[in-house]
């Protein structure tokens, strides 16, 4: 199917609920993508987070193959050697105790929240402005932009929204029925927004003092893109409740709830399910990919190269520059221009980007990127810059 063909069958039958470029990406290979045409791209979105080894790596297509061969959802009615693998990996890398599985970022935040609620008995969640934690009710009553929450309110009722990285805001927030804290350790759709040095550290503190729980959204944070596995190690905390997703099975749809042994307790037979979560064909992708990190330190990768492409974008000394701000391979650009029109203009020189601001540009590479790639990216950007 051409071009034109994709784009008017999208247009007739496809809710517009997304804005795209006028072009079909084809297949990828590493950190480039090929469109219908075989443009070859830069792909510095990967998925947005998702694809964190990259595209069309071979060893992960043979995982996912052969448990499609072998069987790909017995449900969660029986047991899964895949799910408990995977289990054991998350609980020994994030230091808690249990897991629960879904489908996605938004949905492990569904289930953190209900986990806080059965377990404090306390419907107070205070969450941070400019945070985002999903689209379904749940999740969207703890995101903060009005402009996706308006459409929907009524929202669910006692979430409090105080300014990020001001620990002493989230105290002074909490009363009587607060039960948890629910933060981002960098706010990623609000434009990588990094907070003081010690923020979480504060906020473990101030849930310790109040007896309230700490959950942290380490959707977009986690599976090494900061140069730690979880964002969180970057403080030395432990948070009672951890929400995973995106890059965690590189592309296939996948979301972790972690927490600890004492309030994973709280859920009971019945309380919460999900009907594709923790599939043996998304547990066996996570598997791999975790191990992939890992066995090729694509984690100290994620800081070495985040560091350089940092470094290098500080270089262009352009006057459209306001600001870069970011952890590992989580890069944010503050612009005085359109940041939509430069997003344009860099796809139409071969490279991806995305701008989840109005004023930032925001890049989210696959962990495998290496310098000549970013000196390439640094290349089409400083020309359209």
């Amino acid at each position: 199917m051409d071009t034109k063909k994709t784009i008017h069958l999208e247009k007739k039958y496809i809710m517009h609920t997304y804005s795209r470029p006028d072009f079909v990406i084809d297949h990828g290979k590493g950190c480039y993508v090929y469109d219908k045409k075989g443009k070859k791209y830069i792909d510095l979105v990967s998925g947005v987070a998702t694809c964190i080894l990259g595209h069309g790596n071979r060893e992960f297509a043979s995982v996912v193959k052969k448990q499609i061969e072998k069987i790909t959802n017995p449900s969660n009615l029986y047991y899964s050697e895949q799910q408990v693998l995977l289990a054991e990996k998350l609980v020994k890398l994030s230091k808690l105790d249990k897991c629960f599985f879904s489908n996605s970022g938004t949905e492990s935040a569904e289930a953190a929240i209900k986990l806080a609620r059965k377990h404090t008995k306390k419907p107070g969640i205070i969450s941070a402005k400019h945070g985002f934690h999903g689209r379904t009710f749940g999740a969207l009553s703890a995101t903060w932009k009005e402009k996706i929450r308006q459409p929907f309110k009524p929202l669910l009722s006692n979430f409090k929204h105080v300014d990020y990285g001001n620990a002493g805001a989230v105290e002074k927030a909490i009363d009587k029925n607060t039960g948890a804290v629910i933060v981002e350790p960098i706010q990623g759709e609000a434009g990588i927004i990094v907070p003081p040095n010690g923020y979480l550290k504060q906020l473990r503190e101030i849930c310790n003092k109040h007896n309230i729980l700490l959950i942290v959204d380490e959707v977009q944070t986690g599976c090494g893109r900061t140069g730690k596995f979880f964002a969180y190690e970057h403080e030395k905390i432990k948070p009672d409740i951890v929400m995973l997703a995106k890059g965690l099975a590189n592309g296939i749809p996948i979301g972790a709830t972690i927490a600890k042994e004492e309030i994973a307790s709280s859920f009971k037979r019945g309380d919460h399910g999900s009907t594709f979560g923790g599939n043996t064909v998304a547990c066996a992708a996570a598997n791999f990919t975790i191990d992939y990190i890992i066995k090729n330190k694509l984690i100290d990768n994620a800081e070495k190269q985040g560091n350089y492409f940092m470094k290098k974008i500080k270089s262009l000394n352009s006057n459209n520059v306001k600001e870069i701000r970011g952890k590992g391979l989580m890069v944010g650009i503050g612009i005085k221009a359109n940041a939509k029109e430069i997003v344009k203009k860099c796809n139409e020189n071969g490279l991806l980007i995305n701008s989840p601001e109005e004023k930032v540009l925001r890049l989210l590479p696959p962990l495998i990127i290496n310098k000549d790639i970013i000196d390439g990216a640094i290349k089409i950007l400083k020309g359209v810059l």
